[in-house]
């Protein structure tokens, strides 16, 4: 969108909230926005969620979750993904605001991407995110954005928000009361980059605080972060959102205020424009009491109001009357046949299978399906469509299971699939009637039959997430540890005692203790939470129909390692940037079914970059450029494997 026109947006909601009572902006302020009939203004739910596919409304395309989408390692992918996000979110809009439907989860206002920074294995949210490194988290967030947002000279396609600023990954059980310190090194070198990469280069329209406090201050009335540090260093133009009930955690929570009003006229006064819940109601207290100033509260819903004129559902008519569908938009004529459309399915498939890590491999994959007569796959996420979606999730038109999966591929090849859920995801039983390990005895039996073996456990978003989102079995969302839930060891020992070939998938959000596991299987998968045709997606990698091309986003450690205190968020010990002990599978892992060759071609540094290898002068394709100290590599990469299949240098 060019500067002409986000002036003439920021102009007409200038003249739009001039004309509103105290009381009207006041209202305006909170997610549910309601109608000023007299000034032509609709009603408008601000809430809506977009981590990986149009959230919580209905049917959507369901892609992998985040964090298997950063192990994809593929910007240019991201973008896409996020453009078909937009467009269905276009879609669904425009038919939703035909028919006059404008609650929760409706809007174009997304509350995604998530990029906070996943520094430790536990927090049960890490799985929003695009993993632990600070640069590939905000290169794949600014893609993100840029593809949510559209390139259109006049109209936003839907606005996306860079959350939760800052500083927060965990603990969900304290997130109220919790003040998160770090120092001013940790702050700029890793929680920071993304949200200055958001604003800076993919000019984010809105940026959500987070629940805990960051050195003192609330996140959400941070004056040291909304003030100083997005608007006037970053120069941030959009509107700032709120936590869900997160103004009222500055009183009730944090202690810093005693009052409501108090608590509405600090987050009003240092930045937050919009309230995701209903305390905003008290600014008209605040303003009365002096805590903040109607001045304010006009800039905070100037700015939000922009926001839709950009989207184009808020605009002029020649007559200076608001209108809500601009004939000009070219957004306006997307359709309802593009929700999970067929070249959606295409791309979804296309990430996840992307996405999947190979993190062992002892010459037994891939799989000839014309030399395997019987398969057994086993395991509580083998047929479980929670597994493949993780949380903040849409509703997909197909889902299909890694069972499901299996079953496809070999089902003309003569081959019988035996399976067993083994045991239940956490449980000690599967039946609420049945003895302890109730099917441990099945799992013999399946071994007993079957050539081979997969194995498909792990966690899902009813274990792992946001606190009380699901009524999760661990309560707050976080992990107590790093082990494999209930008996799901058991059944793995059980596998491997049957000495069949066995493969391993692993299908969770989040680094998992697979230090036994790693001596007990020749093959081991990381396939996260990968979307709704992730079955399809596994099997094509067991089966070889594609090659293994994912990354770890993130560290999973050796139970050997030693992790800091939940709390403590030093990033000394944590993370491939800072930890000094040898993990199991290091950052960027991911092994392949070929071979490539990565040769570097070309070095050109600058002035102050390193001149020596190994001690010695190496002037070998190294040219000095003066001005500057960054340093460009170009590599050259080979495959030199039978196999095709990409990589990432």
């Amino acid at each position: 969108m060019n500067k002409t026109r986000e002036a003439e947006c920021r102009a007409k909601a200038k003249k739009l909230v001039s004309k509103m009572t105290l009381t009207e902006k006041v209202y305006q302020l909170r997610h549910t926005a309601p109608a000023i009939p007299r000034l032509g203004l609709g009603a408008y739910n601000y809430w809506n969620e977009a981590l990986h596919g149009v959230a919580r409304a209905g049917e959507a395309t369901v892609f992998p979750q985040a964090i298997g989408m950063a192990a994809a390692f593929d910007e240019e992918l991201l973008g896409l993904v996020a453009d078909v996000i937009s467009t269905e979110g276009r879609a669904k809009y425009n038919v939703q605001n035909k028919y006059g439907d404008n609650g929760i989860y409706k809007g174009l206002t997304f509350w995604a991407p998530n990029i906070n920074i996943f520094r430790d294995p536990r927090w049960g949210r890490g799985h929003e995110t695009y993993g632990e490194d600070p640069y590939l988290t905000s290169r794949l967030g600014v893609s993100f954005v840029k593809g949510i947002q559209g390139n259109d000279d006049k109209y936003m396609k839907a606005a996306a928000c860079a959350k939760h600023f800052a500083v927060h990954s965990g603990p969900e059980s304290i997130r109220h009361s919790f003040n998160a310190e770090c120092s001013k090194q940790d702050l700029r070198e890793t929680y920071l980059p993304a949200f200055k990469a958001l604003v800076t280069e993919a000019k984010v329209e809105a940026v959500m605080g987070a629940y805990n406090r960051t050195n003192g201050e609330a996140c959400c009335a941070s004056k040291t972060l909304l003030q100083d540090i997005l608007r006037k260093e970053w120069g941030f133009e959009g509107h700032v959102t709120s936590d869900c009930w997160a103004i009222r955690d500055i009183n009730e929570g944090h202690g810093i205020t005693k009052t409501p009003a108090e608590s509405v006229g600090l987050a009003m006064t240092n930045g937050c424009d919009i309230n995701c819940g209903n305390l905003y109601e008290y600014l008209l207290q605040a303003v009365g009491m002096g805590y903040t100033t109607e001045e304010r509260i006009d800039e905070a819903l100037t700015n939000v109001l922009t926001t839709r004129f950009k989207l184009g559902i808020l605009d002029e008519d020649e007559n200076g009357n608001l209108i809500t569908v601009d004939k000009d938009n070219p957004y306006n004529s997307i359709d309802y046949t593009h929700v999970d459309s067929f070249s959606s399915k295409e791309i979804n498939l296309k990430i996840s299978e992307e996405s999947i890590v190979l993190l062992k491999n002892d010459n037994l994959l891939p799989f000839n399906k014309n030399n395997i007569s019987s398969i057994g796959v086993i395991g509580p996420n083998a047929d479980s469509r929670k597994a493949l979606v993780g949380n903040y999730e849409g509703t997909s038109s197909e889902y299909v299971t890694v069972l499901e999966g299996i079953r496809r591929e070999v089902e003309n090849s003569g081959t019988r699939v035996y399976a067993s859920n083994g045991c239940d995801l956490y449980k000690d039983r599967v039946e609420n009637l049945g003895e302890h390990s109730d099917r441990i005895a099945e799992v013999k039996a399946v071994c007993d039959v079957s050539d081979v073996v997969v194995a498909v456990v792990g966690l899902d978003a009813t274990l792992e997430g946001e606190e009380g989102d699901t009524g999760n079995a661990y309560g707050s969302g976080d992990k107590p540890n790093l082990q494999l839930p209930g008996l799901q060891q058991d059944v793995l020992d059980a596998i491997a005692a049957s000495g069949k070939p066995a493969v391993l998938v692993v299908l969770a959000g989040s680094a998992l203790a697979l230090d036994k596991a790693s001596t007990q299987f020749k093959a081991i998968i990381q396939g996260w939470y990968p979307g709704a045709l992730g079955g399809t997606a596994i099997a094509n990698i067991i089966f070889g129909k594609k090659n293994p091309e994912g990354h770890l986003p993130l560290t999973f450690y050796s139970e050997k390692n030693s992790l800091p205190e939940f709390t403590d968020y030093n990033m000394q010990g944590r993370t491939y940037r800072y930890m000094t002990e040898e993990p199991l599978y290091p950052f960027g892992f991911g092994l392949s079914y070929t071979d490539f060759e990565e040769t570097i071609a070309k070095v050109v540094a600058g002035p102050d970059a390193y001149k020596t290898v190994d001690g010695q002068p190496d002037n070998r394709n190294i040219y000095y450029k003066s001005g500057d100290d960054t340093i460009d590599i170009t590599v050259k990469v080979a495959n030199k494997g039978a196999m095709p299949g990409a990589a990432t240098v």
